[in-house]
């Protein structure tokens, strides 16, 4: 057998990236993303997206996604192959490493052509060195679900300090059911998981004076709403419950208001996410008139 060259794509490469047979059961394929188009846009970049060849044919690939503004990728999601071992070796030898994002349709289980593809990048990752942190569920919102009702039991302010933001976050964190959040506390601690989530919304780009915290009408704090965008659409960022109001459903209150406002600011489309453990946030969503578009796995 031949032996097998792992290498970075060169400029001008795109039609050999694309070369590899992809049927679209799963990743970006499967939601009509044009790696050529991305790449054209600076999402992808030739020192990030690499191959692994025999006798000049693509074998294994994979590609790290970032802004053009980025100085390190974001995320691996792009990442196939036609020889098992090529796409371990891949993950191996490229000097990359972020978390891998393998998108999904719902119910993937169910389909046992999707459950194939979505088993075999998963354990030749595993074989890689990622481990599978969570499974998220990925939600849509358009005009024709309709705006949802707003309860009226909490008032919203801005909040221009991120010093006074940041805190909010560590108290939001405390017993989170998100998976990213609890990875980083254990790791890391409180500080440390509030301070990446404030970057990480920061890092979007959406005016900051978005944000808004809420509050009870006798003024205790309840949590934050965090309406934003992402590269491509109006996002929900982020939505929090202080834990001493955890319990009352102010999630989906917290969820209206944001989607009411990037409605007021001309959104005809609204995605969010959230773990699929955390039933209250999946619940909310469901109320407010989310639907599932999609799953997501995550790989640390």
């Amino acid at each position: 057998m031949t032996d097998l060259v792992v290498r970075p794509l060169e400029a001008g490469e795109e039609a050999l990236f694309t070369s590899l047979p992809d049927r679209g059961l799963v990743g970006r394929k499967l939601f009509g993303d044009d790696f050529a188009e991305m790449a054209k846009r600076g999402e992808y970049r030739s020192e990030w997206t690499w191959v692994a060849l025999r006798d000049g044919v693509v074998v294994a690939r994979a590609a790290w996604w970032g802004t053009p503004k980025d100085e390190t990728p974001i995320a691996l999601d792009w990442f196939d192959f036609t020889d098992f071992d090529a796409g371990v070796h891949l993950l191996k030898t490229a000097p990359l490493r972020a978390e891998f994002s393998l998108t999904t349709p719902p119910a993937w289980q169910d389909d046992p052509d999707v459950a194939h593809e979505v088993r075999i990048r998963v354990e030749a990752a595993g074989q890689a060195g990622y481990r599978k942190l969570v499974e998220r569920y990925r939600f849509s919102w358009t005009p024709e679900s309709g705006l949802p009702e707003r309860p009226g039991r909490l008032e919203f302010r801005p909040e221009p300090d991120d010093d006074v933001i940041l805190d909010v976050f560590r108290r939001v964190h405390v017993g989170s059911l998100d998976a990213h959040v609890r990875k980083t506390v254990e790791e890391h601690g409180l500080d440390a998981a509030a301070r990446e989530d404030l970057d990480i919304m920061r890092w979007m780009p959406a005016p900051r004076d978005w944000w808004r915290l809420a509050y009870t009408r006798d003024g205790d704090l309840v949590g934050l709403t965090l309406p934003s965008r992402n590269a491509y659409d109006p996002v929900v960022g982020y939505i929090g419950v202080v834990p001493g109001h955890r319990g009352r459903g102010y999630a989906y209150d917290l969820l209206a208001e944001a989607t009411h406002d990037l409605a007021g600011y001309g959104a005809e489309k609204i995605v969010a996410g959230t773990d699929v453990g955390n039933v209250p946030m999946a619940k909310a969503f469901a109320k407010a008139g989310y639907a599932v578009t999609q799953h997501r796995i995550d790989l640390v």
